[in-house]
């Protein structure tokens, strides 16, 4: 062959070669990213609208329907998704797999912005952003204070922090949790606003008036144009106080009479805990192309210069971080590796008992794998999990084609022949079946780029890695390798046997430079070559039988443990960190909820054992709704919810499973009216839940919210008779307690008020004149701008009561209600006396509305424009396949839907089901990639068959080992099934080749193989064990990828034995009778 003879020829330039690909391997491992998955490619847009005060009614039908319609336009739809609660609406914009995503986020950037301009007054544009799987926290940066307040933490996190951690390279910058942004607040009381006949409204109207932003002009003195700023915004927040309510002739009402003006911040929706006390904290969010590794150390380079930008008697920390679980997950299949390169070496020098021969094949290894780091790095692939993986899987099989070479190698150098010729000749007898070997194996991943979705981007990195290092191989042993056995191998023909050889043969072998055949000492592989030639000899006469039972069985087996093998996406983390979700009766104020979260903290110690939680992170309540992107990074559907992070300590080895079931048990007892739920915590596995919060939900979907109700109770009492689920629960705040006023717009007209006043009057009662009236203040000190609102203390409006004796009155009218009495305010005779004041004010809320308790929807959910409910839930004690069906069971009990109701199990489930068809389909065609393959080379339908027949026994022993093991069948097992299937038939290639020719020399097919058998048995032997020893450590490893590696142990024990035991028998079965010579049609070739 034509690249041996020119690695011969130009040994320095081989050298030259190789010593290239290392240095530029070093360049790519500094400089490939490092993360735990590769980048998923999720093709959604998130857009987040906020709006403070509105209800779920009022933002699902003003803001969310209006985007959706808008975002019809938009091309590449897959479809939407949203959610709708107080304050805030996330909607989820699914594209098309092979969409542009740049062209879709400037589309919907356009579109949403167009969409506003028919929303209501005060709509602020929305945070748009593009979402994936890797955009997740990895690390949370915590503020800590024994003297500020959360007020000034959240101002110092917000003003200081914030800019500095956008400026980390890959690094996004979320606002803060746990406060809210700094507000001026001008605090009215109720009272003082009935005492003075002043409504809500007129104080807004006050304030936006009394404090206007204008541009400052200039003026010309003289040689200099000077700067004339206005203080129409008042420079001290104090001036505020002396800002009229009324202007005009008479006494004057300031707001320094009604109430206080505070440097404050916006009403608090939410709390943040550290370790139990209240805090600060800003997520770590880094970019879904970003390294977690190189994010994770570039923040904490920063640190110092974080902490110097704050007071002295405030610190920050780095907790939760993330990348430790990266690194680990690295570091563990890169020890994998380094084990899985020794151990073959071992197993190499154990058969050929040369040291140097090892030291050949063992050289390729590290080579073959810088060469596939090369190639990844060129096509942009980043060192994660997948990527080492099949690194690591690779590493026993890259032994093989240098074993091959080094073994045939020996083969002549014992037959006498001259180094350098048995070193060429050895290699090109065994180019062909080590070419046709090397692309079985790649061949099994070739359909992973025929994949769409998620199974695309997760196979072909794997893929990638595993098709550079065999080609590698194969190139090296064609290159490297003789000229390194012509270097360091031994001279074994020196040296003539004493009166030993045929005297002419020895005369022939000189002629063609070979020198005597060398006496052979008989080993343990010689011995198991007799035997299993008496084996085959035994089982030859009975070979249909036993072929016909072997395919029945096999076959039948596979598709029995295929069917009752647990099914997972991915196997279990085996973090010892977890989060969970506590949701109080819905509607519960915050205040109540955080005494429910530190219940539950407690709770978690006394279980795990106080000294065995390493810390915690929870936010109980609502985000902000000036900070609405937050609820991409942590969603709460409302102040009753609360979400913790907790970190258990691993040298505690708390069974997480055992743990979550004794958690369970205990806060049904110690808090009953309070439902929980766990969910990922670590960021391997929320990367892995792909954003779903629990595996298991369904939803249904309709246009009646009614409907969709009513079936989906029927489907959540079929659900709770399935015995592996836990958490079972609604997915939305269903009954959300209200208070609703109900405006008499006639009595309201005949009293001077319209629906508008009476709406605006209740703006500071409610919530706060934030969002219907801008109104800024400049800090001189810090150069930021807050915003100034006006609001009624909360603790002022605690009942119906309260509200309907809220003045409404528009005090700018002359009359409204006859008075029913005169009363004087001594404050007010001190400064104008003789001044008198109405008592009671009219009209109030009361006057023109009722006002009562009800229930409404505190969420709605949409999927393409239908409102959805859902239900949640996790599972133990089973595996994610079975308790797919039995939830599917479970809908189908429930009955038939509704005309116009759909039910749909969501999460993991249809992943799993998609995942697992495009794996399967994708094994299917990679054998039949394979067979075409070996049809185009061998001409004859007959050998492909005889190849191809030892794929049951490959699939056997992996499901096999799998079951044995207690291992799920999942994307890694998967993986490692293909890669045994295309080990398997490599091997099978190299001894069909082989009996073949011994056929083909007039030998009988049975003798044929048999022979074959024999011939190839030492280096089968010697390849599968070194991959079996490769992939021990790997099996061994509690890591993710320890069902690949027993997936390959399995498939490549039976793959071994059916080709040494099995295959003979096939190829004696189909190859007697069968013609010999060429299948060429061309007449030279028939002699004419």
């Amino acid at each position: 062959m034509w690249i041996i003879s020119f690695a011969l020829r130009r040994p320095i330039s081989i050298i030259a070669a190789v010593i290239s690909i290392v240095c530029v391997a070093f360049l790519a491992v500094g400089s490939m990213k490092r993360d735990i998955f590769p980048d998923l490619k999720i093709p959604a847009i998130y857009v987040i609208q906020g709006y403070g005060g509105m209800s779920p009614e009022q933002m699902e039908g003003y803001i969310t329907s209006t985007y959706e319609l808008y975002f019809l336009y938009v091309p590449g739809i897959e479809h939407i998704e949203s959610r709708t609660i107080q304050n805030v609406s996330v909607i989820k914009v699914f594209f098309q797999p092979d969409t542009d995503m740049a062209s879709a986020m400037a589309t919907i950037v356009a579109m949403a912005n167009r969409a506003t301009s028919l929303m209501p007054h005060g709509t602020y544009n929305p945070f748009v952003l593009r979402f994936d799987a890797g955009s997740l926290p990895v690390g949370q940066l915590v503020l800590s204070s024994a003297t500020k307040t959360v007020k000034d933490l959240e101002d110092l996190a917000y003003t200081r922090i914030r800019p500095l951690l956008a400026t980390v390279p890959g690094a996004e910058a979320p606002p803060p949790f746990g406060g809210n942004i700094r507000s001026i607040v001008l605090s009215v009381d109720a009272d003082k606003l009935k005492q003075y006949n002043i409504s809500g409204a007129e104080i807004i109207e006050a304030l936006a008036s009394g404090n206007k932003v204008l541009p400052a002009g200039n003026v010309r003195t003289g040689d200099y144009l000077r700067i004339a700023p206005v203080n129409s915004d008042l420079p001290d927040i104090h001036q505020l106080d002396y800002l009229p309510i009324r202007t005009g002739h008479g006494p004057q009402i300031f707001v320094k009479d009604i109430g206080r003006v505070e440097d404050s911040s916006d009403i608090l929706a939410g709390y943040a805990l550290f370790q139990g006390r209240r805090t600060v904290y800003i997520p770590a969010v880094k970019r879904g192309d970003a390294s977690t590794v190189s994010v994770v150390d570039a923040l904490t380079s920063a640190l110092p210069r974080m902490q110097a930008v704050l007071p002295a008697d405030v610190k920050i920390s780095y907790e939760f971080d993330q990348s430790k679980y990266v690194r680990e997950a690295i570091t563990d299949v890169f020890h994998e590796g380094v084990l899985g390169t020794i151990l073959p070496g071992l197993m190499i020098l154990l058969f050929l008992r040369d040291l140097r021969s090892t030291a050949i094949v063992v050289t390729t290894i590290p080579l073959s794998l810088m060469s596939s780091i090369v190639g990844l790095w060129l096509c942009g692939q980043t060192i994660n999990i997948q990527t080492l993986s099949g690194l690591a899987l690779s590493i026993g099989i890259l032994v093989d084609e240098a074993t091959v070479c080094i073994e045939n190698m020996h083969s002549h150098l014992a037959n006498g022949v001259e180094k350098t010729r048995a070193v060429y000749e050895a290699c090109v007898e065994t180019m062909v079946p080590r070419l046709l070997a090397m692309l079985s194996v790649v061949a099994v991943f070739i359909p992973s780029f025929f994949m769409v979705g998620i199974t695309r981007e997760l196979f072909i990195p794997l893929s990638l890695a595993v098709g550079f290092a065999m080609i590698a191989s194969t190139t090296l042993a064609s290159t490297l390798v003789p000229i390194m056995a012509i270097w360091l191998l031994k001279d074994e023909h020196s040296g003539v046997p004493d009166g030993e050889g045929d005297e002419a043969a020895e005369a022939h072998a000189t002629a063609v430079g070979r020198g005597p055949k060398k006496e052979h000492k008989p080993d343990f592989i010689d011995k198991m070559k007799d035997g299993l030639a008496g084996l085959l000899h035994l089982l030859m006469p009975m070979r249909f039988v036993v072929i016909g039972t072997y395919l029945t069985v096999s076959i039948s087996l596979v598709l029995l443990l295929y069917n009752n093998i647990g099914k997972e996406l991915f196997p279990d983390s085996g973090s010892s960190q977890f989060r969970m979700r506590i949701s109080a009766p819905t509607g519960m104020r915050v205040e109540a909820l955080e005494q429910r979260v530190l219940k539950t903290l407690e709770l978690i110690k006394a279980e795990a054992g106080e000294a065995n939680v390493e810390k915690s992170l929870g936010y109980a309540g609502q985000q902000p709704p000036m900070f609405p992107i937050s609820s991409a990074f942590l969603w709460t559907s409302g102040p009753h919810q609360a979400v913790i992070d907790v970190q258990l300590k691993e040298d505690a080895h708390i069974n997480m499973s055992v743990f979550k079931d004794n958690m369970r048990k205990r806060l049904a007892k110690a808090i009953p009216d309070t439902k929980y739920s766990f969910e990922p915590g670590d960021i391997v596995s929320q990367i892995m839940n792909l954003g779903s919060p629990t595996p298991i939900c369904v939803q249904i979907s309709g246009h009646n919210l009614v409907t969709n109700k009513i079936f989906a109770a029927k489907v959540l009492k079929e659900m709770a008779k399935i015995s592996s689920l836990r958490d079972l629960q609604w997915g939305q705040a269903l009954d959300y307690p209200s208070c609703e006023i109900d405006i008499d717009r006639e009595l309201a007209g005949q009293l001077g008020l319209t629906p508008e006043e009476v709406g605006m009057s209740l703006q500071p009662a409610f919530f706060s004149s934030r969002f219907v009236n801008l109104s800024l203040w400049r800090d001189p000190i810090s150069g930021f701008s807050y915003q100034v609102q006006v609001q009624v203390p909360q603790d002022q409006i605690r009942s119906k009561d309260d509200i309907a004796s809220f003045p409404a009155m528009n005090s700018t009218r002359k009359e409204q209600m006859a008075p029913h009495g005169i009363m004087e305010d001594p404050d007010i005779a001190k400064l104008y006396p003789g001044s008198q004041t109405r008592r009671p004010q009219h009209p109030l809320i009361g006057d023109v509305a009722t006002v009562q308790y009800g229930v409404t929807n505190g969420e709605f959910d949409r999927y393409n424009m239908m409102r959805m409910v859902s239900l949640t839930a996790n599972y133990s004690g089973g595996d994610l396949g079975r308790v797919g069906e039995e939830v599917k069971a479970a809908i189908k009990r429930a009955g038939v839907p509704p005309h116009g109701v759909f039910a749909d199990v969501t999460g993991q489930v249809p992943l799993l089901k998609d995942t697992f068809a495009h794996l399967l389909g994708g094994l299917v065609l990679a054998v039949c990639v394979i067979a075409l393959m070996l049809l185009g080379y061998f001409q004859a339908a007959r050998i492909v068959l005889v190849v191809m027949s030892t794929t049951p026994a490959i699939l056997l022993g992996v499901l096999t080992i799998l079951t044995l093991t207690n291992t799920t069948l999942n994307i890694q097992s998967f993986m490692g099934a293909i890669m045994a299937t295309g080990v398997g038939i490599a091997n099978a290639i190299l001894l069909v080749v082989f009996a073949e020719k011994t056929r083909e020399e007039g030998k009988t097919a049975s003798e044929s193989a048999i022979h074959a058998a024999q011939m190839r048995m030492r280096p089968i032997l010697m390849t599968s064990i070194a991959m079996v020893a490769g992939m021990v450590p790997m099996a061994l490893s509690n890591g993710q990828s320890s069902s690949l590696g027993r997936a390959v142990i399995g498939g490549l024990c039976m793959s071994t034995t059916s080709v040494l035991t099995l295959l003979p028998l096939v190829f004696s079965i189909i190859q007697t009778g069968a013609r010999t010579g060429t299948h060429s049609l061309h007449p030279e070739d028939h002699g004419h």
